[in-house]
């Protein structure tokens, strides 16, 4: 019936993918870019040990989007103020974190910016689990 698996199962990823993005609230939006960022810089981590600087350009490259397309450009100064702010400079010292691995072809700024990640992907996830998500969202996502 279906000639190849593997594109079967890519569609079905996607589809997964899109009704997740389209069945969250602005707070678990966050929750999963967090989880991509850092699942990006993983596989940077990981290509760069394996030598493939192709794989490794394109997951610094992910990753970088996501933080300054996706994270960065959803704050709302107006709502989050001081914490905005300095999210927005959080942000851009992770992407240079990111620049610097990538041009030096090193490790221990991609662990970096893994580590921050991880902090502000649990804080995130202790705000969800307090039942606060909507008014936390607020201020990170512009509405």
């Amino acid at each position: 019936m279906y000639t190849n698996t593997r594109s079967a199962a890519h569609a079905y990823a996607s589809v997964g993918l899109e009704t997740g993005v389209a069945a969250a609230s602005p707070h678990q939006l966050i929750v999963m870019l967090y989880e991509g960022a850092e699942l990006a810089v993983r596989m940077a981590i990981k290509h760069m040990n394996e030598g493939n600087v192709a794989k490794k350009c394109a997951a610094i490259s992910k990753a970088s989007n996501i933080i300054l397309d996706g994270l960065r450009a959803a704050l709302d100064p107006q709502q989050g103020s001081d914490i905005a702010l300095q999210l927005d400079a959080l942000y851009d010292y992770m992407n240079q974190r990111l620049m610097l691995a990538h041009v030096n072809n090193q490790p221990a700024p991609l662990e970096e910016v893994l580590g921050l990640l991880h902090e502000l992907h649990g804080a995130w996830q202790q705000i969800g689990a307090s039942g606060q998500p909507a008014a936390s969202a607020r201020q990170h996502v512009a509405a």
